[in-house]
């Protein structure tokens, strides 16, 4: 595997957040209505095209092929808390508590049922040949909702503050099933390979348990390190000291990556689920504690924008990279062909239709409990389930695992197709729901009358 010098892997993060800057002021000056973090996954797949098909020799292209390359557990370890903890922290607990059963409702019954549906359309709509498992695995990685770019607009036109409770928090919750749901799977597709050491053979029983161990036990470890964070922010209680401010806000940051790492790497359970907890749980205990909510709110604001520039623009790279190959399934032009982009175009049309199933199969109960629901607000909920940051991280998580998994068995070169192939999908997704489904969701919410934008708004 070739090395690369580490020079080059610091350019390519801080080059994308260069250009970011540069995306950010057109946007918000010419082109208002589209989404940031769908221009910077486009600016990623030229980057990925260009590198595959060997346009770009220079420093540059050298730091994009080491991103290209990037190991999927640093994906998690490195972008996933951070995004994680800052939309846990933000949320408003009052309502989070009202509306915890409509939240739980859609994101593990929900999620399951959506991975479910998507499989179906993997095992029988698709003609890859993927096993059942690979398909769940896709179901699992399609079941994570994104709502950066929504929430951006919700906050932006003055949205009320249940159906921003809605998204959020559905969408936190359903990444951290969702995670769990992928681990399981992939773990079964892993085994399929017949690789000695690869995967594990888990049965139902199996399953259920370690499902029930990874929610749970990373709750706890959530709560554990929230009630920790919450210790270290009552005793740097000296407001008027600027560096006990900058300190909580620092341990504010450790304790987000570190619930994540022990729940993740040492304990074998969620860590989105860990740090998501741990989030909450300082928000409902901690709000009162930080010295400076400015800084602290800044802060996190910064690590957000940081962190979605560079995460959906590898997302864009890697994409690039898998849709440019022409060294497999040469026969259909590469390893995504003509008619995969047909099959693109299909599956972003049903997942939007099981979206609304889900949404409205949900909508009897879910709108008789907790904060209830209308119509109007399923039907923006429905449409507004973008595809970012934690489906992008999972996908690279399944293509770079089979790869390294496979790596010395030329024989299993059709797992290492069917992962980029999945992997092609995924990131198409991504970017269809980003552009399509972000852009018109603005629109939407004042045709459904859900916002009245004043004059001076």
């Amino acid at each position: 595997e070739e090395e690369f010098e580490a020079p080059f892997l610091v350019l390519f993060p801080w080059f994308v957040n260069a250009v970011g800057v540069v995306v950010f002021f057109l946007i918000t000056r010419f082109f208002h209505k589209l989404p940031y973090t769908g221009i910077m996954f486009i600016i990623g797949m030229v980057m990925g095209i260009a590198v595959e098909l060997g346009h770009m020799t220079d420093q540059l292209s050298e730091s994009i092929a080491g991103y290209a390359n990037i190991d999927s557990e640093l994906i998690f370890l490195v972008f996933l808390p951070g995004l994680l903890f800052n939309d846990a922290f933000q949320v408003n607990f009052h309502l989070f508590v009202v509306g915890f059963w409509q939240i739980m409702l859609l994101a593990f019954p929900g999620v399951l049922a959506g991975t479910t549906l998507t499989a179906l359309v993997g095992f029988y709509v698709f003609p890859f040949g993927w096993s059942w498992n690979l398909s769940m695995t896709f179901g699992a990685i399609l079941a994570a909702t994104d709502p950066v770019a929504v929430a951006a607009l919700l906050n932006e036109v003055g949205a009320p503050p249940r159906l921003k409770m809605h998204i959020a928090g559905e969408s936190m919750f359903n990444d951290g099933s969702s995670v769990v749901f992928f681990m399981i799977f992939n773990t079964l597709f892993l085994f399929e390979t017949g690789i000695e050491g690869v995967g594990e053979n888990i049965d139902f029983g199996q399953g259920v348990s370690l499902f029930a161990q990874g929610a749970l036990g990373a709750a706890a470890i959530g709560m554990a390190f929230g009630l920790g964070l919450l210790c270290v922010l009552y005793n740097l209680s000296r407001r008027l000291e600027r560096e006990e401010n900058v300190i909580q806000v620092a341990a504010t940051i450790a304790m987000a990556y570190l619930s994540f790492y022990v729940s993740e790497e040492l304990l074998g359970f969620s860590g989105v689920i860990a740090v998501v907890v741990t989030g909450i749980t300082t928000r409902a205990f901690g709000a009162g504690m930080i010295n400076d909510p400015h800084l602290m709110g800044s802060f996190w604001i910064l690590v957000e924008q940081l962190l979605n520039t560079v995460l959906f623009t590898i997302g864009g790279v890697v994409w690039g990279v898998v849709i440019s190959r022409t060294d497999e399934r040469p026969e259909f032009g590469g390893v995504f062909g003509g008619t995969d982009w047909g099959y693109l175009i299909l599956l972003y049309v049903l997942l939007n239709a099981i979206r609304f199933l889900l949404i409205f199969g949900f909508y009897p109960l879910v709108s008789r409990i907790g904060l209830k629901s209308n119509v109007r607000e399923a039907t923006f909920i429905s449409f507004s389930g973008l595809r970012g940051a934690v489906g992008i991280a999972l996908a690279i998580s399944l293509e770079s695992e089979i790869f390294a998994a496979t790596a010395n068995e030329p024989d299993a070169f059709v797992f290492r197709e069917q992962a980029s192939t999945a992997f092609g999908m995924v990131g198409g997704i991504a970017l269809l729901t980003l552009l399509i489904n972000g852009t018109l969701a603005g629109p939407l919410l004042i045709k459904l009358g859900l916002v009245r934008n004043t004059a001076t708004r």
